[in-house]
């Protein structure tokens, strides 16, 4: 088997395939939408898999009083947040590093927010060879520079990783790095993503290392 010849890697992002808080983040940008995009019924559907950084610019450009503003909001939201895991990820994960897989956590969330995550998670340092954060990149996930400097910095090739993933941009981003993408439809419904990645999860519950392999029989 393919593993077995090399090491493969596996690139997760954070929210909504390791941490199951996805919704909560929907209450928070479902009220910001109302409050000031009251006409786009979809705002909070938009910015799903952006960074701060890029929602602020793109929805709230020009007004910087505003933009610290929701800043702030959503570091106070960000701080009493709970964490809880996607269901099966940290066996999988095990799973993985007892194969020998290198994997690194790849998110649009910046240091402050990990910091939250890493308090309710210490363990997350000894899962995670790498930690790619909103601080570490200069482009926002479609954009694969996220999923490239993981793979650079873990010093292995593209063709050797997969990206985890539950929002369209992050599955875009692990396409446009060419890289194998599984899909979590924790946030978006399987038939929606079905099309754009190499398999769907709806989570970790049962997947098995030999599947994970598998992904790499196929073009």
């Amino acid at each position: 088997m393919m593993g077995r010849e090399r090491r493969l890697v596996a690139l997760f992002d954070m929210d909504g395939v390791v941490l199951d808080t996805e919704g909560q983040y929907d209450l928070f940008w479902i009220e910001q939408g109302k409050r000031y995009h009251p006409g786009m019924s979809d705002f909070y559907k938009k910015i799903k898999g952006m960074t701060t950084e890029k929602i602020l610019e793109d929805y709230f450009g020009g007004d910087m009083d505003l933009q610290q503003q929701i800043s702030r909001e959503l570091d106070e939201f960000e701080k009493k947040m709970s964490y809880p895991y996607v269901p099966g990820v940290e066996n999988f994960i095990r799973v993985l590093l007892d194969h020998g897989v290198r994997i690194a956590l790849v998110t649009s969330s910046n240091n402050m927010k990990m910091s939250y995550a890493l308090k309710a998670h210490p363990e997350f340092t000894g899962y995670f060879e790498r930690i790619i954060t909103a601080d570490k990149v200069t482009k926002s996930k479609p954009d694969p520079e996220c999923f490239l400097l993981a793979a650079k910095e873990l010093q292995m090739e593209t063709d050797v990783c997969c990206v985890f993933e539950d929002s369209f941009a992050g599955i875009e981003a692990g396409r446009n790095a060419r890289m194998k993408v599984v899909g979590l439809a924790t946030t978006n419904p399987a038939e929606k993503i079905q099309g754009m990645v190499d398999w769907v999860l709806p989570d970790f519950t049962g997947y098995t290392y030999d599947e994970f392999e598998d992904l790499w029989l196929f073009k």
